[in-house]
């Protein structure tokens, strides 16, 4: 029996393509790619969808912080930044435009619009703050609105969970957005926003664990083979 194709076509879900190397990276202790996070990020948004949150594609976090100035507004008109109450970006340490699937390093820049802020989650002691600064600095002008006062603040979360390897930063990144989508569901909106300063802070200190990062893993493994299964028209188990 040959080998399988890595670049083999496997799933194709909302505007993302998956190859059989994902499923490779899912299965072994790998650093997550841009497609990876990509299709979790849509498959957030189109199971709970709500025109209030914008979950941003790694591409197009990684173009903000890279594109000209001149053209960045008219870049970012599509995403209606002004009309969102939270908007997730990934960081990714990659500085090379030139250079696709790069860098070595995620974590997740949110904006909250209630209490104009973003933060950053950094699951490796803050190795990407000058990242999501860059990104913040690029951002920050555009997510305003006729109500807004000033332009947002930003905020590093000094408490945020902390990885144990080299290359769960990704996973970091889709479990640490998951919870944020589900806090920001949850509850009246006063009781959202009683403590402004915790803002989802503790539902993230409670659910990111250790385990339940690793169990992201297979979490998205199982969620592409059940897609896989229903486009081939086969029972879901």
């Amino acid at each position: 029996m040959g080998k399988s194709n890595p670049d083999e076509k496997i799933l194709s879900y909302e505007d993302v393509v998956l190859r059989r190397s994902d499923l490779d990276i899912l299965q072994g202790p790998y650093f997550l790619n841009d497609r990876i996070i990509e299709f979790y990020f849509s498959y957030l948004s189109s199971s709970n969808p709500c025109e209030e949150i914008l979950l941003v594609p790694p591409s197009i976090s990684f173009w903000i912080m890279n594109c000209p100035t001149e053209g960045l507004k008219e870049f970012l008109e599509p995403l209606r930044l002004p009309f969102k109450h939270l908007v997730i970006f990934p960081v990714n340490d990659n500085d090379d435009v030139g250079k696709a699937e790069g860098g070595t390093h995620w974590s997740l820049l949110a904006f909250d619009r209630k209490s104009n802020v973003f933060v950053h989650h950094d699951s490796c002691s803050g190795m990407n703050t000058w990242d999501a600064k860059r990104l913040y600095n690029a951002v920050v002008g555009f997510v305003s609105d006729s109500n807004s006062a000033s332009n947002a603040v930003y905020k590093e979360c000094k408490d945020s969970p902390q990885q144990r390897n080299g290359y769960d930063c990704g996973l970091y990144v889709t479990a640490i957005a998951k919870v944020i989508c589900l806090w920001y569901g949850s509850g009246e909106e006063n009781n959202r926003y009683k403590d402004k300063d915790d803002l989802w802070f503790s539902a993230v200190k409670e659910k990111i664990t250790t385990y339940a990062v690793n169990e992201m893993r297979n979490e998205i493994l199982g969620l592409i083979r059940s897609l896989m299964d229903v486009k081939q028209g086969l029972p879901v188990t």
